[in-house]
């Protein structure tokens, strides 16, 4: 299977193609039927027949944990986006779909139509009281900021930028594994970024906490938008050139080299930027895993 374009891996506005466009919740028109991007927990509300978006002016009725809120348009047409309360029930026609990286019933635009309101919705969660002095915050028009009524300061969503890196010694690759991973599969080392750092310190000092070894030749690959639940994952490249593995047992379940000759049982989810560098810069690994 060729390895696909980066852009094109769920979680990126390229992945939703060209019936997404933009906007933000002063652009809502509000009485006109739309499209809903609906989450219940961790699942995402669809029609039973044909797992679509539900359709009309609120399909769902509640209760809601977080209102509904307008977050773009596809289409042409309001595409509006709401979290349910954990007990609300779902009318007729609906079924909750798990939202993700591993699931195997929703396309990469689901996927990603579910990731977008997942960010959206924990940030208007996060920002209804001002941190400052308590007061309400009301929206900035031509985007998701937030001004206090009270005291004017303002506030913008936060994305948390984080490091995942394949760290290669000859045909040798570094995998790891956490504690309630699915049975058998390893990963990258990743971590997130820390104050006073650069991304390319945040590589060598993960990879140095987590498995004792020291790398050099840090080279970007690419990144990939992370809604679980506002992440950005940076994609690195290193060379091992010392030290000694020794795992860090309270991040990491194990660790060790892999290669062709011994490949993990269970590689991540096609959805992750993880694989991505897999299938594109360790490809014999991938495939004497047999693509699992």
């Amino acid at each position: 299977m060729p390895t696909p374009d980066l852009n094109l891996l769920p979680f990126s506005r390229a992945a939703l193609g060209p019936e997404f466009a933009p906007g933000s919740p002063d652009q809502d028109r509000p009485g006109e039927p739309g499209c809903w991007i609906v989450l219940r927990e961790n699942a995402l509300v669809l029609t039973e027949r044909g797992l679509a978006m539900p359709d009309g002016l609120l399909p769902v009725p509640g209760p809601f944990a977080v209102p509904p809120v307008l977050v773009g348009f596809w289409n042409g047409r309001p595409l509006r986006a709401a979290r349910l309360e954990p007990e609300a029930a779902l009318p007729a026609g609906f079924t909750p779909i798990t939202a993700s990286y591993r699931s195997p019933l929703l396309d990469e635009r689901l996927l990603t139509l579910a990731g977008l309101a997942r960010q959206v919705l924990h940030w208007r969660d996060r920002s209804r009281i001002c941190p400052a002095c308590g007061g309400a915050p009301a929206g900035i028009p031509g985007g998701f900021g937030a001004r206090c009524t009270a005291c004017a300061r303002e506030y913008y969503p936060r994305i948390h930028p984080a490091v995942i890196v394949l760290v290669s010694r000859g045909d040798d690759y570094l995998l790891v594994r956490k504690a309630g991973w699915p049975a058998g599969q390893y990963g990258l080392v990743a971590g997130f970024v820390e104050f006073s750092e650069s991304l390319e310190e945040c590589v060598a000092r993960e990879v140095a906490e987590e498995t004792g070894l020291v790398v050099a030749g840090i080279r970007y690959l690419g990144s990939q938008n992370w809604p679980f639940p506002s992440q950005l994952m940076a994609a690195f490249a290193a060379d091992c050139v010392g030290g000694e593995l020794v795992v860090d047992r309270t991040e990491l379940e194990d660790a060790g080299w892999f290669s062709a000759r011994r490949p993990p049982a269970v590689l991540p989810p096609r959805a992750s930027i993880a694989r991505w560098m897999l299938d594109r810069h360790a490809p014999q690994l991938v495939r004497a895993a047999g693509g699992a």
